[in-house]
């Protein structure tokens, strides 16, 4: 389960912790994606309790386009990231001198939630979801039946990832072919809490978020199963359904982005170090999808030699499958 209560009551005490420090204490800064913050809050309480205090780590949560802001202007550490860094952000990178190494940390099953009094909607397919979440569709399909005429004359409440999250990124690439190509009048948020609280109190609502937030309220909330395209049959998110590929087109990696030149400073570089030897058993712990070993052995060479750059050159890929991520080299 997710480790802490809510993000708000777990940032809160970060900031608190922060105001606190002395001058001189070595701190680990990080920010981004509330997505991949269970795991980067998990692996950060079980390494401050290792180093018995000496080290603190502060983790935001300002969405992972938020966060990059951070990153390409050198004010974090480490980039929470539940998307691979865009072109316009290795952009603003590279001006600003920041240089990086991409360690993915583990596979999310980015998942479709509606209201468990919810009886009627047992499945939904990908072009459905497009009618739901299109830019045509604002203002104007506002009622369940106006997606499937089976469903009911009801009204749609939707809740979604905010414009700065890395989840909109990937949501709106693989169910509408454009990221952020999304319609507008849904209840958005970075906070994943904000998300699972709206679709828990109505019996109309559906939402989406990572598959963690879900496995922490699974009596609050109904996962729905996904039918990629006509003839197949609907993949419920799972570890199996992530591990064989058949959770499409919603199934992809999830990373952290380390500056380069902050490694020089021991704590970041125990940090990460730590985090590749933790990241199987705090993925398992929060209900994502551990990588395999290998993913896991290639970070540690790639952060002791310096390897630096992105595998995915700028671009949001959708139906991306763990093999093919290990196979590839990483270029700035």
């Amino acid at each position: 389960m997710v480790r802490s209560s809510t993000l708000a009551a777990y940032v809160a005490a970060a900031v608190l912790s922060l105001g606190a420090m002395s001058a001189s204490a070595q701190i680990v800064k990080i920010d981004g994606s509330s997505t991949v913050f269970p795991i980067t809050e998990g692996v950060a309480e079980d390494f401050q309790k290792a180093k018995k205090g000496a080290i603190k780590v502060t983790v935001g949560i300002s969405g992972t386009g938020g966060g990059f802001k951070k990153f390409c202007r050198g004010e974090i550490d480490v980039q929470n990231a539940s998307r691979p860094i865009l072109e316009s952000e290795m952009k603003e990178c590279r001006a600003a001198g920041i240089e990086y190494i991409e360690l993915p940390v583990a596979f999310d099953a980015l998942t479709v939630v509606i209201n468990p009094r919810n009886n009627w909607l047992k499945a939904i397919t990908v072009a459905e979801l497009k009618k739901l979440w299109e830019p045509a569709a604002q203002g104007k399909v506002t009622r369940w039946n106006q997606v499937n005429p089976a469903w009911p004359d009801a009204p749609i409440k939707l809740f979604g990832a905010g414009s700065d999250s890395g989840t909109f990124d990937y949501f709106t690439e693989a169910i509408n072919g454009k990221s952020k190509a999304s319609r507008g009048d849904f209840t958005a948020s970075e906070d994943d809490n904000v998300l699972v609280q709206g679709v828990s109190q109505d019996v109309n609502a559906i939402g989406y978020f990572g598959y963690a937030y879900y496995a922490e309220n699974t009596a609050r909330l109904k996962a729905l199963p996904i039918i990629e395209k006509d003839g197949k049959s609907p993949v419920a998110p799972s570890e199996a359904s992530v591990l064989d590929g058949s959770y499409q087109p919603l199934s992809r990696p999830i990373f952290i982005y380390v500056n380069a030149k902050a490694l020089a400073k021991p704590e970041v570089r125990e940090f990460a170090e730590y985090y590749m030897r933790q990241a199987t058993k705090i993925a398992k712990e929060v209900k994502y999808v551990p990588l395999p070993e290998k993913a896991y052995t290639i970070g540690l060479q790639n952060i002791a030699q310096g390897k630096k750059g992105t595998v995915f050159g700028g671009r949001n890929e959708v139906g991306v499958r763990i093999d093919d991520l290990l196979s590839r080299e990483p270029k700035l």
